[in-house]
């Protein structure tokens, strides 16, 4: 591995950190009904387009995250086809926050597209 290969691969996991929380509270926001992590994971890979960079273990502990600061809230339903599932569902605290992270994430896209304008691709 190169030396750019750590220092991208350094850079993506430390965006990552707060993308995939929003990235979460959107897919649940948007949701009509309360989702297991594998709904959770499939329409990340589906509509956010690598934000979980196949990694979808990481986004259980994330979930607890969110759950735990009152985001989210979770219960377990037993499943005919395999173990229980806990489906998560976001809170009034949780669209407000959304609302927020979604607001900070759009002024600092914009902020940082127009300071990347004219670099090379």
């Amino acid at each position: 591995m190169t030396d750019l290969d750590s220092h991208l691969r350094k850079f993506q996991k430390e965006l990552s950190t707060g993308t995939v929380s929003l990235a979460l509270l959107a897919v649940l926001g948007a949701a009509d009904e309360p989702m297991y992590g594998y709904q959770i994971a499939k329409r990340l890979e589906r509509e956010g387009e690598g934000v979980l960079s196949g990694k979808q273990s990481a986004l259980y502990p994330v979930l607890r995250n969110l759950g735990a600061t009152g985001l989210l809230d979770s219960h377990v339903e037993p499943s005919v086809t395999g173990p229980p599932r806990r489906y998560y569902r976001i809170t009034d605290s949780g669209r407000a926050v959304l609302r927020e992270w979604a607001q900070a994430w759009r002024a600092t896209r914009n902020s940082v597209d127009s300071v990347l304008q004219g670099l090379d691709p």
